[in-house]
């Protein structure tokens, strides 16, 4: 597999949810050939790695996400 199949790949999985150790292997295929997941990676948790995530509010350009599985809160800045 060559990185623009391995870029394909990674586009076309994250448009359904999957189980948290295909996105573990899926972040792993991106590291090794060196593709940055950009806005892709704020529809896991960080640290289980499920795509069980439930917005928390939004307040001051700061969006907080919650999973459902671990419970880990996650704070992202919005852009303008």
């Amino acid at each position: 597999m060559n990185k623009k199949e391995a870029e394909e790949k990674i586009n076309e999985f994250f448009s359904k949810k999957h189980e948290p150790e295909e996105v573990r292997k899926i972040k792993k295929m991106a590291m090794s050939y060196q593709i940055k997941l950009g806005d892709k990676r704020k529809k896991f948790c960080k640290k289980c790695y499920s795509m069980n995530l439930r917005v928390l509010g939004i307040k001051s350009n700061m969006k907080r996400i919650q999973c459902k599985d671990c419970g880990n809160i996650a704070r992202w800045r919005l852009s303008n």
